[in-house]
């Protein structure tokens, strides 16, 4: 059994790091998930009320990071609500349609998109979608960053 419970919590934190460029993963859900993981098939003792204090708090981080930062970068170049929507669908379906590129294809597209429907020139919206990149990015290593130190204080606290 310890065998198996090592095996999922080790896979719930793959799935959640991985969940950092791939959205439809759910990225520090699954790492948070491998703590109760853990939990069960050994001991929830090493958890306090720190401990879960610490990791509920940076996954509200993540959460809202990961729509602000996004957000703040196509904001940054002069884009709209409607790049920012254009952007998430984006991200959401590119990597569908373009297996390959469509994670970094998909967020620009859609911004580009949005922009040019609500009727922003060409020139300007290739700039909000070069913003939609740089806040995915951007997004990309803060997450890496926060989902990082929640595996490291999970080491922390078992040990």
């Amino acid at each position: 059994m310890d065998i198996l419970g090592w095996a999922l919590v080790i896979i719930l934190f793959a799935v959640g790091m991985a969940g950092t460029v791939y959205p439809i993963l759910p990225g520090a859900l699954a790492i948070y998930g491998a703590f109760f993981v853990y939990g069960f098939f050994f001991s929830f003792e090493p958890f306090g009320w720190v401990f879960w204090t610490l990791q509920t708090l940076i996954v509200v981080v993540l959460f809202i990071a990961d729509y602000a930062v996004s957000a703040w970068g196509v904001n940054r170049f002069g884009g709209s609500r409607a790049s920012v929507v254009g952007s998430t669908i984006g991200i959401i379906i590119g990597p569908f349609v373009i297996p390959a590129f469509g994670l970094i294809i998909g967020p620009f597209a859609g911004a580009v998109i949005g922009e040019l429907i609500i009727g922003t020139s060409f020139v300007q919206s290739l700039k909000v979608g070069v913003g939609s990149l740089v806040g995915l990015l951007t997004s990309v290593v803060v997450k890496v960053i926060l989902q990082a130190i929640m595996i490291v204080l999970f080491i922390i606290w078992i040990l």
